[in-house]
């Protein structure tokens, strides 16, 4: 946002003084240019005057040499001619001009520029490269033919350096305009971006799970000021409102944690004593009783995951998933099923620190509570779309496509004894990482959830392409 304000002030600034010192350049040329021709017209107008008594009165002469020596002194050159085309005077060591339509020496015959001179008002003004030359004939009466011509040259040098300065002041004028309009322009455009990045910044924090975020209020606009402050209510009434929701859930379910156990430490010592029938009972009561203790095992557990900030390390997928299935092998071996894991020896994720424990956890647990005897659980590590897939597949009964699409809620359970909080667990921890989580149907039955986990950096590239082979680990 800071560029594109200071490229729109900018280019407001270049437009500016484009239409401001480029016709003020142009009037003020055209000004000069004006003025210096109007002034030789009417030196060369008081020429004609003086010449007039040479041409009458060739003893009256002394004004002329007098006009010319001037002119002389001056860097400018005179030609003073008779009607018949005679040179009678002009400036020391000046060159005659030699010009179309004025004479070339003493024998050419000016007709060709009295008339000229005639058709102009007594005033014939050409300009040559690098000087004005104007032609102004000698009246001797109103109503004759002019006594002569004399012809004033002026070399423009002078008028053209004045010039050259006069736009070099305009463009150094520009320059330190656009330059000064730059710098006002990425100031203010930093003044009134880098609160709003600021901003964006901490929105983002804000999303991803630091509550705790604020943003400056106290730089930019009066505008921009007014949302940062407004942001940061926000902010403090949304960590209010999801840390007393979560503190919560912690505080009742570990409440509720010593009561059970001591309500089941009594029915234990109840069903010790009681006959055949109340012991009966008694179970299914303790039965009861643990299934509430894992719901609330559960409801801390969820607590946990969403009051989680992640801060993601590189996790070595393939140990990870080895040290959870030898974790959970003897629970397999007991309830006769089977359990394996194949992966990437060198293929890494960038998780939350144990997270993907607690996310196989719940996976393995959940599948080996699905399957029969005599089933099989298969745990595998291999490059996916995001960096790393990692799949957990049992041949159990599986979920039927509503039940799927409703198993990462929370207390969607489809087990008389489950909590339905595993897979909501898994789901929170696999997206709050950047990842995502999907169960599909394992071929020939069952049910496989996959994982899409964020790779650490420069891992996918190289997994993929050294191509390494499979871990085994079976029980």
């Amino acid at each position: 946002m800071a560029r594109r304000i200071a490229l729109t002030m900018l280019s407001l600034v270049g437009a500016l003084l484009l239409t401001a010192v480029v016709p003020l350049g142009l009037i003020t040329t055209s000004r000069e240019r004006a003025s210096f021709r109007q002034d030789t017209v009417l030196t060369a107008r008081a020429f004609a005057a003086i010449a007039e008594d040479g041409l009458t009165e060739p003893g009256r002469s002394t004004a002329v040499s007098a006009f010319l020596a001037r002119a002389r002194n001056s860097g400018e050159a005179g030609w003073v001619y008779t009607a018949a085309g005679r040179l009678i005077a002009h400036t020391t060591g000046a060159a005659l001009p030699g010009e179309p339509g004025l004479p070339a020496g003493p024998a050419a015959p000016v007709a060709a520029t009295i008339r000229a001179v005639q058709r102009g008002g007594g005033i014939s003004v050409i300009q040559p490269p690098g000087r004005l030359q104007v032609a102004a004939a000698v009246d001797t009466a109103t109503g004759r033919p002019p006594a002569g011509v004399v012809v004033l040259a002026r070399s423009t040098a002078e008028l053209d350096e004045r010039l050259r300065v006069l736009w070099a002041v305009l463009a150094a004028i520009a320059a330190g305009g656009l330059v000064a309009g730059a710098i006002a322009a990425v100031w203010v455009g930093r003044w009134a971006g880098r609160p709003l990045s600021a901003l964006d910044a901490a929105a983002q924090r804000l999303g991803g799970g630091a509550l705790d975020t604020r943003s400056a209020a106290r730089q930019g606009p009066p505008e921009v000021r007014r949302l940062a402050s407004t942001f940061n209510t926000m902010a403090g009434r949304l960590e209010a409102l999801v840390h007393g929701n979560r503190a919560m859930m912690a505080d009742v379910s570990h409440q509720l944690r010593t009561p059970l156990a001591a309500l089941r430490l009594r029915l234990d010592l109840l069903a010790a004593d009681a006959d055949e029938a109340t012991a009966a009972e008694l179970a299914g009561a303790q039965d009861e009783i643990a299934r509430l203790s894992r719901l609330v095992d559960g409801l801390l557990a969820v607590a946990r995951a969403e009051s989680a900030v992640t801060v993601p390390v590189p996790v070595p997928v393939a140990d990870v998933i080895c040290d959870r299935v030898a974790a959970w092998s003897p629970v397999a071996e007991e309830r006769a099923a089977g359990l394996s894991v194949s992966g990437p020896g060198q293929l890494r994720a960038s998780l939350g620190e144990g997270h993907l424990e607690q996310i196989l956890d719940n996976l393995i647990a959940n599948a080996l509570d699905a399957v029969p005897a005599g089933g099989h659980v298969r745990v595998s590590a291999q490059p996916g779309g995001r960096g790393a897939l990692v799949v957990v597949a049992d041949d159990g009964p599986g979920m039927s496509r509503a039940q799927q699409e409703a198993a990462f809620r929370r207390f969607a359970s489809n087990t008389s004894g489950g909590t339905g909080l595993g897979l909501a667990i898994v789901h929170r921890l696999a997206t709050s990482n950047g990842g995502s989580a999907e169960l599909s149907d394992t071929p020939g039955g069952g049910l496989t959830v996959t994982l899409d986990l964020p790779a650490a950096p420069g891992d996918q590239a190289a997994a993929v392409a050294e191509g390494r082979a499979a871990i085994p680990y079976q029980t």
